[in-house]
């Protein structure tokens, strides 16, 4: 069973938006045993949407289509289809009763073009939209198409996504014998050259029907294990022994199995071990802070972040000497563990860490290059300071997020070491 995603808008090929809905559409599909053989984006023109829609349609089992069904006029999805399928519309009132329901909701009068949005092919299943106006459609296109199966959806993603979960996905789990199961492994200080000769044995021999994936990112690299067959249990059971084996060689390497990020996996340790935190930063300007209070529930271990850009904000706000900095410089590893204890004893914190370093483009010296990281992590229980320097590749964005990680990464590990004692 072969599908292909069409996303439709002229914003998609002016630069003006990335296309998530199609890196979604193909996780989800995935997820539901159906392979994406293109993606294809195409302008909201009727003769181009009309010419990309019928090559697909040609080719693959399913077209999953996104964008074009708002009320504005460069919506010309409906159109489109129309003219291809040489079909009218038909009121649909459902759609029509969810229109109304929303609009009465924040306080607005219907209007003739939000009416147009209960319209619909004719033939068509409607897709309930509960995070919007236009409904979505799934349309079988008759011998003329191969029977193969058209399926619109709005391009705002989050009625994109509702409508995938609610309707999407298990209307193909319906229409599929196959089973599949993905097991994502989340890693943090190894690269991917490294992570690959670690696990070369493993990878040459693979079951049949598995597949590893390698799935690198601005600090590190994932790996996603694909298993696939027509028997759920083995596939469960050859699925769970790959990504075994792999835990065992590379397991000090990986902070998560799933989808949990690593701000939610600190945040979790922290709780587990009744710790809290505080940061003191310079180069990453606030950047760690705003990743540990991106997690629900986070003022139950963040207490506080100081952001110390310059070297008068590290002398006052966190007792900093000056002489330290006149001596070592701002980035060192001197001056990131006077920022460590200054901002443990500020916060009254169990756990501080801080981080000073040098994110470019400017700045750097032949001594102090760009891309160097001073962090420091300060323990209220021992006493003790940790200190590294670190060494990164990358634009002034990339550095920011990189020494982050790198931060957070320092207090993942000690985390980690404290699981270790209380096991």
């Amino acid at each position: 069973m072969q599908a292909e995603i069409v996303s439709i808008g002229n914003e998609l090929l002016n630069g003006r938006k990335v296309n998530s809905n199609a890196t979604f559409i193909a996780a989800s599909l995935a997820g539901a045993g159906i392979d994406v053989e293109r993606v294809t984006a195409c302008s909201d023109r009727i003769s181009v949407i009309c010419g990309v829609l019928e090559e697909a349609l040609s080719r693959s089992d399913y077209v999953l289509v996104t964008g074009g069904l708002g009320p504005t006029a460069d919506d010309r999805t409906k159109k489109a289809v129309m003219k291809l399928l040489r079909r009218g519309l038909t009121f649909d009132v459902g759609a029509f009763d969810n229109l109304v329901t929303r609009i009465r909701k924040f306080g607005r009068e219907l209007s003739p073009s939000m009416h147009d949005q209960a319209m619909v092919i004719e033939g068509a299943a409607v897709i309930p939209n509960t995070k919007g106006t236009a409904a979505g459609m799934i349309i079988g296109c008759g011998p003329s198409f191969n029977n193969h199966t058209l399926i619109l959806m709005p391009g705002v993603p989050v009625e994109m996504k509702a409508m995938m979960g609610l309707t999407v996905v298990p209307f193909f789990e319906k229409h599929t014998s196959s089973a599949i199961v993905h097991t994502q492994l989340r890693t943090a200080g190894i690269g991917e050259s490294a992570l690959s000769e670690l696990i070369e044995g493993i990878e040459e021999a693979l079951f049949q029907g598995t597949e590893l994936a390698y799935l690198p990112h601005v600090a590190g690299v994932d790996l996603m294990i694909s298993t696939r067959g027509s028997e759920k249990d083995a596939v469960e059971r050859e699925n769970r022994a790959v990504t075994d084996a792999i835990v065992e060689r590379v397991g000090r390497y990986i902070y998560t199995e799933g989808h949990r990020s690593f701000e939610e996996t600190i945040g979790n340790m922290l709780a587990d071990a009744a710790k809290s935190v505080a940061v003191a930063e310079s180069c990453t300007g606030g950047l760690v802070a705003s990743r540990l209070t991106d997690v629900s529930g986070s003022s139950a271990y963040f207490l506080q972040g100081f952001v110390v850009y310059s070297n008068k904000a590290k002398e006052t706000a966190l007792g900093v000497p000056a002489e330290l900095i006149e001596k070592h410089g701002a980035v060192s590893e001197e001056v990131a563990r006077a920022m460590a204890f200054g901002c443990l004893e500020k916060s009254g914190a169990d756990l501080a860490l801080s981080t000073t370093g040098i994110a470019g483009p400017s700045g750097g010296t032949p001594d102090k290059p760009v891309g160097m990281l001073c962090l420091a992590l300060a323990i209220k229980e021992t006493g003790e300071v940790r200190s590294k320097t670190l060494f990164m590749a990358g634009d002034r964005a990339q550095s920011k997020f990189r020494f982050s990680e790198a931060a957070l990464r320092e207090l993942w590990e000690y985390l980690k070491h404290l699981e270790h004692e209380r096991l």
